[in-house]
């Protein structure tokens, strides 16, 4: 797979101090580019709020334009009006979880009306172990034929990475196997913590 350096975001000042920053603390990250302009790229696992700090200096580092997601409420209002504009500074993004259209259908539309879009999910969706995980970006990544980066943050080695591209056929056994074979050696702070990698039967394609 041809991987290709993403758009400058004009602050290579704060890919440099993130970059600095991690490695102060130990950390480095594997980056070498992304398969194409949109994309989704799952984080996994995810079982401290370290991680949200750890993922975004990763990002600025790597200084690529990755966006994420939130819920609405967060970015309107007295709160939107001071955290939401931090938030889309930082690459949030607001999707209505009661909107009848449903999350994927929003992100679908989000993702098709920028140029460049890769979105970051942590398909868990909490820092507690979960016996499944939620399929948004699968079913998102199905619908727009999307490529799914398998991002991690792996506290053992301490090493932040992005260098694995796969594509999802629909089969969901096997493409879950594919992740669980991927992971299966990456440790989060909590490890007990970490969610099986598995669909609920009745899981609704919600990030």
């Amino acid at each position: 797979m041809t991987l290709h350096p993403p758009p400058e975001t004009g602050r290579p000042w704060l890919a440099a101090s993130a970059r600095r920053l991690l490695a102060l603390f130990g950390w480095r990250v594997r980056f070498d580019g992304l398969p194409g302009p949109r994309g989704v790229a799952i984080v996994y696992p995810h079982t401290s709020n370290w991680d949200f700090i750890v993922g975004l200096l990763a990002k600025w580092s790597m200084n690529v334009p990755i966006r994420w997601v939130g819920k609405e409420t967060l970015f309107r209002g007295l709160t939107g009006a001071t955290l939401g504009r931090l938030m889309r500074l930082w690459g949030g993004r607001p999707v209505d979880r009661h909107n009848p259209s449903g999350a994927v259908e929003q992100l679908a539309q989000m993702m098709q009306s920028e140029p460049w879009f890769w979105l970051g999910l942590s398909p868990e969706g909490t820092r507690r172990h979960t016996d499944y995980i939620r399929s948004g970006f699968y079913h998102l990544a199905l619908k727009l034929d999307l490529p799914v980066a398998l991002a991690y943050i792996d506290y053992r080695t301490r090493e932040i990475g992005v260098t694995r591209f796969v594509r999802m056929n629909g089969d969901q056994e096997r493409d879950l196997e594919l992740l669980r074979v991927y992971y299966g050696d990456k440790v989060g702070r909590f490890p007990r913590k970490a969610g099986t990698i598995a669909f609920r039967p009745s899981e609704s394609g919600t990030p």
